[in-house]
């Protein structure tokens, strides 16, 4: 059932029938007023300068585009990073430091599961979760941070960032709730940088572990676009975004499959680890593209400089 459900949402969002454009047309006054909300908010919008450069990897669509992969690879070109999400499904509400310098200091449910991928793969950062990214980046640059990283804040128009776009190009190209957009496409004018995968940056998935009777497990957002990665002929299973699993669901799948191993990606794995299953784990890496970064270090270095020079002239 819950399968039937992410599938239809997914249809609806990317690849919608006709029957779902005819339903999306009909919502298209409720998305209207959404749009005026939207475009009011960043019009009155007035940005704050927290004093330290800020990067923000964010998408315009709801839903998966790469933005905590390409955050993983960002963070590691730099030290004293600190990553702010804002823990999607967590248990636990209000500001909280995941990991300190890549010493983890909570568990997965109380962190979510980007958080808690983050602060695994990112020895040399520390991570933050808070619905409050400004209070975030105030607590971020009390324990010293150089650089903060801000995972989807590309709508934070109150924040002074410097804003990298993930490109997203969907059949359904409305906004909520007659499409996936949560803000209109001419929005991308904002941004600092657009990246588009496949040109500005690509996947590179390895399966770990592999086994003869593998079941695909996940609980991501557009898992479909998984399929060119897996092998042939696997059983999906699919749950909704940020799904933490409970251990009786998940032996069912494994005994009515008869399944080997549990194929997941990273995200699930942090949920998945500790529960006794076998797991067969896709690895994503990204591979940036060197003239990407440069910008992005570009952007770095001459807020420093900009900085220096100001208290220079202070002096």
């Amino acid at each position: 059932m819950k399968k039937k459900i992410v599938g239809w949402i997914e249809g609806y969002f990317y690849n919608p029938s006709f029957f779902q454009r005819v339903l999306s047309f009909f919502l298209l006054p409720l998305t209207a007023i959404y749009c005026i909300v939207v475009i009011s908010k960043r019009f009155f919008c007035s940005e704050k300068d927290f004093g330290l450069p800020v990067i923000s990897v964010g998408n315009l669509s709801v839903g998966g585009s790469g933005k905590t992969p390409f955050i993983i690879e960002l963070a590691k070109r730099y030290e004293d990073v600190f990553v702010i999400l804002r823990g999607y499904k967590r248990e636990q509400k209000g500001l909280l430091i995941v990991s300190r310098n890549g010493e983890i200091l909570t568990d997965v449910k109380k962190s979510g599961d980007e958080a808690m991928l983050i602060a695994l793969k990112l020895p040399n950062a520390t991570v933050i979760v808070s619905k409050n990214r400004s209070k975030a980046i105030e607590k971020a640059k009390e324990l010293g941070a150089k650089i903060v990283l801000l995972d989807d804040a590309f709508h934070r128009c109150e924040i002074k960032k410097f804003d990298i776009l993930i490109k997203n190009d969907f059949k359904n190209r409305f906004c909520l709730p007659s499409g996936p957009y949560r803000e209109p496409l001419f929005f991308k004018k904002y941004s600092d940088i657009v990246v588009e995968e496949g040109k500005d940056f690509k996947r590179d998935v390895k399966i770990l572990n592999p086994t003869p009777n593998m079941v695909l497990v996940t609980a991501i957002a557009r898992p479909r676009r998984l399929e060119s990665f897996l092998p042939k002929k696997i059983k999906k299973f699919y749950f909704e975004d940020h799904h933490f699993f409970g251990k009786e669901e998940i032996e069912k799948i494994v005994k009515q499959e008869n399944a080997t191993s549990l194929l997941v990606t990273q995200k699930d794995e942090v949920k998945l680890k500790d529960m006794g299953f076998k797991l067969s784990v896709m690895e994503l890496e990204l591979k940036i593209d060197e003239e990407i970064l440069k910008k992005i270090d570009k952007y770095v270095k001459e807020f420093y400089e900009k900085e220096d020079s100001n208290r220079s002239d202070a002096a």
